[in-house]
């Protein structure tokens, strides 16, 4: 049908799966099926699509390639959802953990978690990736001697404009915002080169609101979202922080992943350890968030989750379960299981495209 949605599905070939799964979506039901599995690729964690639904690139989370980890490039089959290997190329550091494709689909920034450092690789015509134009190396630690020892770059995002990539740093405790230099595909410190977060919080993933106003930022050890005002130079003021976990929660827990809701109205948190999506309304004329409440993912260690681009469902990817839950969202962002589940070995990301492109 007109609105079904192919899932890619990014996953630990090292926990048991296989490579990126393709699912298809039923875009009225929400209900998922596997369609195409994409094999030979270590680790593909997350992924990221280019503008024009052709080409898909994965992070390939080791540390074995010059070095280093890798990205990898893929054709997509806008009917069938299938994908074709390209080529991959070194990140220049060990463990890539995510990646986002500039609006123009000229270059990938990719992020190096165990080696705390940022690389940019061009793409080609074809879709293929070029070598790395752009390195570099975070260096800096925090409070938390386990986790923050060093730098951990854990994620990029790149601004509707397309001229300013954010970088969330969970061993500095930092966001640094980088301006993009299309022409030289290069990296270079903005205005306001960084925005410190509250020592020990970690900061892991970041999700800009559509009036382009505010900005969300997840933090992993903290277990709080810090909602910032965005300026029109790319810069990052602090609104507040709120806690993702019920205030009588004693157990263990880290977060995961964090999302705006297509409308603005509302934000999306995933708990690890509470197993649950935290749910905030936002409040559209100050960013301030309004706790909604929680819902549990119906599996454990909810490592990613999405959107789908009308707003009507969330998908929640249960990483050591090893299932996909759908969830439907209501008009009061509340979220309700559909009985869709799938199994997905260590689903780790999703990214959806409509069928046919």
């Amino acid at each position: 049908m007109a609105n079904d949605l192919f899932a890619f599905v990014g996953t630990y070939t090292r926990l048991g799966s296989e490579g990126i799964y393709t699912l298809k979506m039923n875009g009225d039901t929400g209900e998922l099926e596997q369609v195409s599995l994409a094999t030979g690729i270590e680790n593909p964690s997350f992924l990221a699509l280019d503008p024009s639904n052709e080409h898909l690139y994965a992070v390939c989370e080791i540390g074995d390639q010059d070095g280093g980890g890798a990205c990898a490039a893929f054709s997509i089959n806008q009917t069938t959802g299938e994908l074709t290997p390209i080529n991959q190329k070194s990140t220049g550091g060990p463990g890539p953990c995510h990646l986002m494709v500039d609006a123009t689909d000229s270059l990938v920034i990719a992020t190096n978690y165990a080696g705390g450092s940022v690389a940019v690789l061009p793409i080609n015509d074809d879709g293929s990736l070029g070598e790395r134009t752009e390195f570099i190396q975070h260096e800096g630690s925090s409070i938390n001697p386990q986790r923050q020892e060093k730098a951990h770059a854990h994620s990029v995002n790149i601004d509707d404009s397309n001229t300013h990539a954010y970088v969330c740093d969970l061993g500095m405790d930092k966001v640094f915002i980088y301006d993009i230099d299309h022409e030289n595909r290069k990296l270079n410190p903005s205005q306001q080169p960084s925005v410190d977060e509250v020592a020990g919080q970690g900061p892991r993933h970041f999700t800009f609101h559509p009036s382009g106003k505010f900005v969300y930022v997840l933090n992993e050890l903290g277990c709080t979202i810090t909602a910032y005002d965005l300026s029109a130079n790319g810069g990052l003021s602090p609104i507040e922080t709120v806690g993702t976990l019920p205030d009588d929660w004693e157990g263990d827990n880290t977060t995961a992943d964090i999302h705006t809701s297509p409308d603005g109205n509302y934000v999306y948190a995933s708990n690890r350890g509470h197993h649950s999506l935290v749910i905030y309304q936002v409040d559209s004329s100050s960013g301030r968030l309004r706790y909604v409440g929680h819902e549990q993912t119906r599996g454990e260690t909810p490592r990613n989750f999405a959107i789908t681009p009308d707003g009507k469902f969330v998908l929640a990817e249960n990483q050591d379960t090893g299932t996909v839950v759908t969830f439907k969202r209501n008009a009061d962002g509340t979220l309700e299981a559909t009985g869709s589940v799938i199994d997905v070995p260590a689903p780790v990301c999703i990214q959806f495209m409509h069928v046919g492109g």
